[in-house]
């Protein structure tokens, strides 16, 4: 199913907005200790951006697997984004499925803040690719 110009221009700037608003509540996480929360939210913030890529490339997806799968072979595996980066968003899946379904497990100030910085130049570099997009149209 094609989504409409305006339509999908309006969903793009949405999600992006998402993702720029789930980052800012990382201070409060990270200030708390909040650690696995944190997970959460820098895996959200991701996934928000890229559904704001996806669409504007015309491509629906309705899942969590289906927009890291389709994210992976349209942008990764073409070389348009770095394998570096599609490993980023694949990580923080897994580490987010695993901090929010896993009993006993915790992650910790270590991981969060090796991810934190990784997390803000993945979503700089998407912004950046969904402006390029954006003007595109």
């Amino acid at each position: 199913m094609s989504i409409e110009l305006p339509d999908k221009m309006e969903y793009s700037k949405y999600r992006l907005s998402k993702a720029k608003e789930t980052i800012l509540e990382l201070k409060v996480l990270i200030d708390n200790h909040f650690w696995n929360t944190a997970i959460n939210r820098m895996y959200y913030a991701c996934y928000y951006a890229v559904c704001a890529l996806l669409v504007l490339d015309n491509i629906k997806v309705s899942t969590h697997a289906g927009v890291k799968l389709k994210f992976g072979q349209l942008y990764v595996k073409s070389g348009l984004i770095e394998k570096e980066m599609g490993k980023l968003f694949s990580d923080l899946f897994e580490k987010r499925q695993k901090g929010d379904y896993d009993d006993f497990f915790d992650y910790d100030e270590v991981i969060v803040m090796i991810f934190y910085p990784k997390v803000l130049m993945f979503l700089k570099l998407l912004e950046t690719m969904i402006s390029d997009k954006q003007q595109d149209l």
